[in-house]
């Protein structure tokens, strides 16, 4: 069988399903290549091969058809990874839809390879540590919002201060919103060891960040600066 040229084959997440027409669905995408609007057509009727392979909280491995409209054909999909914790916590649920909205807006403006990573990598932690009772949702939330930081093309400042000196072991600092960056202060929460973590957020996977000795005592510092360079960021 001769291939399409026009048919990208791709692994995908779901990131927003609309009814159309009388059987078809309008699907936003997330795939490495970037975002994709796709129809699906017919996959709200019974007997469609296509409906099990466009499941939200899921990764498929998908065929679009890309003609000269922005809106391709979905011509073939198969479910890869099912992440069934997020059907027995409503907080998780919550918690990756957020995160799906906020790619899903980045990703209409910024192409980058790394959203896809990104997410896909909540996911899978998501699933994997569902029911533990450790802050391992605060450490992915602030792994997330330094990540999608980055990938939207903003770096954080991890290597000097307000003052443009660099960042000293024994410093204490304050994160100044303003200027987006930390700075002195002798009563300052922020120490070396929290400039770290966050050096380690930004460099390595999310499961990594869930293995740093003295997390849960880190992250509520560490979730705040996250939560500002994600709101500093927002498209």
């Amino acid at each position: 069988m001769v291939k399409n040229p026009r048919d990208l084959r791709t692994e995908a997440i779901v990131l927003r399903r609309t009814d159309y027409g009388e059987a078809d669905r309008i699907l936003q995408l997330l795939t490495p290549e970037g975002k994709k609007s796709v129809v699906a057509k017919g996959v709200r009727r019974e007997k469609s091969k296509l409906a099990g392979g466009i499941e939200l909280f899921s990764v498929s491995e998908v065929v679009i058809h890309e003609g000269k409209s922005d809106l391709g054909i979905l011509t073939g999909a198969k479910l890869v990874e099912y992440y069934d914790a997020f059907v027995k916590d409503i907080e998780l649920i919550e918690m990756g839809g957020a995160m799906m909205r906020s790619v899903n807006a980045r990703a209409e403006q910024v192409e980058s390879p790394e959203f896809y990573k990104i997410l896909k990598q909540s996911l899978q932690v998501m699933q994997k540590h569902a029911g533990e009772e450790s802050r391992w949702k605060d450490i992915l939330r602030a792994w997330w919002g330094i990540n999608l930081t980055r990938a939207s093309g903003e770096e954080m400042n991890l290597s000097f201060d307000t003052d443009g000196e660099k960042l000293a072991i024994d410093g204490r600092y304050y994160w100044d919103e303003e200027n987006a960056a930390l700075s002195k202060a002798r009563a300052g929460r922020i120490g070396a060891d929290h400039i770290k973590m966050m050096r380690l957020m930004a460099a390595g996977p999310a499961e990594l960040s869930l293995k740093v000795q003295g997390a849960d005592a880190l992250i509520d510092e560490v979730l705040y600066i996250a939560r500002c360079v994600e709101k500093a960021t927002k498209i």
